[in-house]
């Protein structure tokens, strides 16, 4: 019987503490959702502003479907590509310092169509001029599976260093002998909530002439003088970062993602990216409302909020004997190791209403199972409190348990 295999494989997932499950959410509002008919505080989103529910934001949207309909009605380079779209590239690319920006419709779009046009398979460079095969994409260990899955689908030859070690990557280079090289980071690493060191990877990058490329899907909107992420908050130059990559769908509040580096990067893009050509644009009002949403962070003091939400969480969790990782960002992992056990809390979690979900393997690394916590500039003192109560019980229940 074809494809038999299939309820074992989720049968054996089950039984190892991996199976995963969808939850559906009835209702959302002020960091509160609704499963089941129950409530609970949320802290496993990534609106870490608060900004998907801003009344401006949802005004744009309203404004945006009147002007242009519910979509794009077709891919960019056909009649999808819009003043709105048009306005938003502008806006990052002057805001950023980049000469251009081109818009996906999400990160991960953005993510294969680096790898894939960067290092194209011989038949697509077949009689193009291009290079096949002799690239080489240095990935950080922890970087994200969306470049991972594109860099194996390339041409290019991939090989990761070890998670924010700069001696392991300059060996890399040493031992590299490829002309194009790729170094891919992210700016804020998405489980482990920890930075980059930007500005010595640009160090070495310049050193032996290769691109860095700096995922910062989870720095965009919250780091920065005006919420324009990590390369604003190292003043990193588009010479220093060629490929910058952000996304829309997590502080910025709506949805879809942005390359930014030079024309000439651009224009090869929009020309042999397929995640690019072969899709349908993002809706005209989903633009509109983003770039609303980046004016607003600009001037807002929700990003100073968050700051100080991240610190009265690390403060009350140390009273509490809870023990976290070196995370300085909205990202706050609190390893358990065992991925049942990891479920065990967030039940725990749930059953006091607080809402923090259990990060298992393949997404984290077998041994490293957490639970994954994202702190809002939504979230009272009071949800705050809440939060590191309940952890405190759900450990010593769990303690109590082994």
């Amino acid at each position: 019987m074809a494809f038999d295999w299939l309820a074992p494989h989720l049968q054996q997932k089950q039984q190892d503490g991996y199976l995963r499950q969808r939850v559906c959410v009835e209702y959302e509002k002020d960091g509160i959702i609704c499963v089941g008919g129950r409530h609970y505080l949320n802290f496993a989103s990534n609106d870490y502003l608060g900004m998907r529910q801003h009344e401006g934001l949802l005004q744009c949207w309203v404004e945006g479907l009147a002007q242009f309909g519910g979509g794009s009605g077709a891919s960019a380079l056909v009649t999808g590509f819009s003043q709105t779209h048009q306005a938003l590239e502008a806006y990052l690319a002057e805001q950023l310092n980049r000469e251009a920006v081109l818009l996906f419709n999400s990160g991960f779009a953005a993510n294969q169509a680096i790898c894939q046009a960067l290092f194209p398979g011989s038949g697509l460079s077949s009689g193009s001029g291009l290079s096949s095969g002799s690239g080489l994409l240095l990935a950080d260990k922890y970087m994200h599976a969306s470049f991972i899955d594109g860099a194996m689908a390339c041409s290019g030859q991939l090989k990761r260093y070890r998670h924010n070690d700069l001696d392991h990557l300059a060996r890399l280079f040493a031992a590299g002998t490829n002309t194009d090289t790729l170094v891919a980071t992210e700016g804020i690493f998405s489980m482990d909530g920890d930075a980059a060191p930007l500005p010595e990877l640009v160090t070495l990058c310049k050193q032996h002439q290769s691109w860095l490329m700096v995922d910062d899907a989870h720095g965009f909107g919250v780091l920065g003088e005006k919420g324009l992420g990590s390369a604003e908050h190292y003043r990193l130059s588009q010479q220093d970062v060629p490929v910058l990559m952000g996304t829309f769908g997590k502080a910025i509040g709506t949805g879809g993602a942005f390359i930014a580096g030079s024309h000439d990067l651009i224009d090869y893009l929009a020309n042999t990216a397929r995640e690019y050509i072969y899709t349908t644009a993002m809706p005209p009002a989903q633009a509109l409302a983003t770039l609303f949403s980046l004016q607003h962070i600009a001037t807002s003091e929700q990003r100073s909020t968050l700051q100080h939400n991240i610190t009265m969480f690390k403060q009350q969790a140390a009273k509490q004997g809870l023990i976290l990782s070196s995370s300085d960002s909205a990202i706050q992992p609190l390893l358990v190791g065992c991925p049942k056990a990891a479920l065990q809390m967030s039940e725990g979690l749930k059953a006091r209403g607080v809402w923090v979900p259990a990060i298992r393997y393949p997404t984290v690394p077998k041994g490293t199972d957490r639970l994954r916590i994202t702190l809002s500039a939504q979230h009272t003192k009071q949800d705050i409190h809440a939060l590191c109560d309940a952890l405190a019980l759900a450990r010593d229940e769990l303690s109590y348990g082994q």
